[in-house]
């Protein structure tokens, strides 16, 4: 019995031995055709150029256009207006004719006062002839020195009394030249308030009208104090710009830096600067809203998209594509800058950063580049 129950023991082992010899190239390689260890997966990512180029140091604010002159036009004298000369808001020329006013009333005592002086003048004239005479007389002892000294002062407040006279003629004349009102620059009108046959005077509130300089004009914006150094060193240099756009457009002017406040605001640590803009083409309006970017200076960096800027722990880093694989490469980042960001350290240019697929790599991880994507 014992000797039959070995034999059965080894035929059972045997049997087992067969079936694993059989199957062993299943198990060993897994049911594939292939051998050898699995190999690692290739990542498809998007890569962009580290670029070096001349990049500006800027500062962004908002900024508000305001006219360099404007002048709310008023009436001098009282009385009525006889014509006006320019179209609602229409665009004048310095000299041009605005309002005519009624002169008559002014025309006759303009008159009256050259008549007063013209009779003074006579008067003189005759006083000088009486000096002229008593001086001959006296010498033959034919007169007294006091009728001559009375001659002389006759004629000496005849003359005092011209002057008067040609200064209130002069006076007059002043008052008629406010009866016409002219543009003191080139700019833009504002809709007349007064129309032909309204009385003004000096003491209305309300102007006649408005004009506003368009060229040049201020955008007027604040920065940060900290920015405030530099942007000093940059305007002794002449090296710093102004360019102001109108929000939703691309349309834009570029200036430069006109005035820095003397103070800087100590509840908000900003200073306000102003900055002159040339505004040929009357893009900027007076009053509207506009970004500004402050160009302080130039300087050569490294820029990449700032999508491929990653952040950790340890501080930002890049993947950088070489031989096909990621490596982590940290960064140093000083600043953004139209949707790049400027690299101070860990980059020279020239190397191919990963921008998209970031979230599937690690230090050698197998790479290939693919196309961005649309709309990208």
């Amino acid at each position: 019995m014992k000797k039959r129950n070995l034999m059965i023991l080894a035929g059972a082992l045997g049997i087992a031995a067969l079936a694993a010899y059989v199957t062993r190239t299943s198990w060993m390689n897994g049911g594939g055709s292939v051998q050898g260890p699995p190999r690692a997966r290739v990542v498809s990512v998007e890569v962009a150029k580290a670029d070096r180029k001349p990049v500006p140091v800027d500062v962004d604010s908002i900024g508000t256009v305001t006219p360099i002159s404007s002048v709310a036009l008023k009436s001098r004298v009282e009385t009525t207006i006889v014509s006006v000369h320019f179209e609602d808001g229409a665009k004048v020329n310095k000299g041009d004719l605005l309002f005519a006013l009624d002169a008559r009333q002014i025309d006759a005592l303009i008159e009256q006062a050259e008549g007063v002086l013209a009779k003074d003048q006579a008067q003189l004239e005759a006083a000088q002839r009486d000096v002229r005479r008593y001086g001959d007389l006296i010498g033959k002892g034919a007169t007294t020195q006091v009728n001559l000294d009375n001659a002389k002062t006759q004629a000496d407040i005849l003359t005092g009394t011209i002057k008067a006279d040609q200064s209130a003629l002069d006076n007059l004349r002043v008052q008629k030249s406010y009866t016409t009102i002219r543009a003191p620059f080139s700019g833009r009108i504002s809709a007349a308030n007064v129309k032909v046959g309204n009385f003004v005077r000096p003491a209305d509130t309300a102007p006649l009208a408005v004009i506003n300089q368009m060229a040049p004009v201020y955008v007027t914006f604040a920065i940060p104090q900290r920015a405030l150094v530099e942007l000093r060193d940059a305007m002794a240099a002449g090296g710093s710009k102004v360019t102001a756009t109108i929000p939703g457009h691309q349309r834009s002017e570029d200036g430069k830096v006109a005035m820095v406040e003397n103070t800087v605001d100590a509840t908000t640590g900003m200073v306000t600067v102003r900055g002159i803009m040339n505004n040929e083409n009357e893009t900027l309006w007076p009053g509207t809203l506009v970004n500004t970017r402050l160009i302080i200076r130039t300087e050569d960096g490294v820029t990449v998209p700032t999508a491929a800027v990653q952040r950790s722990q340890s501080g930002n880093f890049v993947f950088v594509m070489m031989d096909g694989k990621a490596h982590v490469q940290p960064v140093t980042v000083s600043r953004t800058f139209q949707g790049s960001s400027v690299i101070a350290s860990g980059l020279s240019g020239g190397e191919d950063v990963i921008v998209d697929g970031q979230l599937l790599l690690s230090e050698g991880t197998p790479v290939a580049p693919r196309g961005a994507k649309a709309g990208a």
